[in-house]
């Protein structure tokens, strides 16, 4: 599988040979629950812009959630704002490099702190993200998709029974198992023909049976909160200085869908509303 890696593997920018850890974290906060082909712009533009976490740390929440543009779950942005400004007053500006250390700071959680550890300092950790887990539950359980949306003590037993003793090939191992559920082992359309673990996969031996724990379906985005909350938003990204009320008002029609909306920005610090006048944080 490693060898199908090394020969298939994207050419993606977080995977520069200087694995800095901040680029690795900032790729691992915008790629949640985003594709990689939204993400790979917005990505090269942040880390020119704000190439370390001091710098970041010195610009303000509005900026990173302009910067953020339509990557979708914009507290994100905030996240990764809060954890920049964590790491300059708790560790001098550099990422730390242990799990207990990196684990507290603003909007890190396991599979995060993982990844960093994994990615950019070649530690043996486990790494489960969605494809990491479908592909172990297909090739080693027989399963089309995990039973639960979080990972299980097993499946992370499991994985790292299957790591390599050291390091660098572990990490190189978890990268190659994320790519093969990304491009191989899809969510939908599996190309199982072209896949390096056919011959010892359980799902495909079992004639791919269906998924006995399907998913809960998204509600529908036309018409949503969600696209209320996206209009505003979009209108005041594209403003270098705050606007009025009835500006921001006339982005929607449904006025109290607009203002559960705007009310929801603003508990979620994504906007602040002064008076009349609407705008990013600053």
């Amino acid at each position: 599988m490693v060898a199908w890696f090394d020969a298939e593997a994207r050419d993606l920018p977080w995977r520069a040979e200087s694995r800095d850890p901040w680029a690795v974290l900032v790729s691992e906060v915008m790629l949640q629950q985003t594709p990689v082909a939204r993400v790979v712009d917005v990505f090269q533009e942040w880390m020119t812009r704000w190439p370390t976490p001091g710098e970041l740390a010195q610009a303000a929440p509005g900026d990173a959630v302009r910067m953020w543009g339509r990557l979708g779950y914009p507290r994100r942005a905030l996240r990764l704002d809060a954890a920049a400004g964590a790491v300059v007053e708790r560790f001098g500006g550099e990422l730390p490099r242990t799990y207990e250390e990196l684990i507290t700071l603003p909007g890190v959680g396991d599979y995060t702190t993982s990844a960093v550890l994994a990615f950019a300092h070649r530690q043996r950790i486990p790494v489960l993200d969605t494809n990491v887990r479908r592909v172990l539950n297909r090739a080693r359980q027989g399963r089309a998709f995990p039973p639960s949306a979080a990972p299980v003590r097993a499946e992370r037993a499991a994985l790292i029974e299957l790591l390599p003793s050291r390091g660098p090939a572990a990490a190189r191992f978890s990268e190659a198992l994320m790519e093969l559920g990304a491009l191989i082992c899809t969510a939908r359309d599996p190309r199982c023909a072209d896949c390096p673990l056919r011959g010892e996969c359980q799902w495909l031996a079992a004639g791919r049976p269906d998924n006995q724990h399907p998913a809960a379906r998204q509600p529908a985005f036309i018409g949503s909160d969600r696209q209320a909350r996206g209009a505003i938003l979009a209108l005041l990204r594209s403003q270098d200085e705050p606007i009025t009320q009835s500006a921001v008002d006339a982005v929607w029609a449904d006025a109290e869908q607009r203002a559960r909306a705007q009310a929801s920005l603003v508990a979620d610090g994504l906007i602040r509303v002064r008076g009349a006048l609407v705008s990013l944080p600053d």
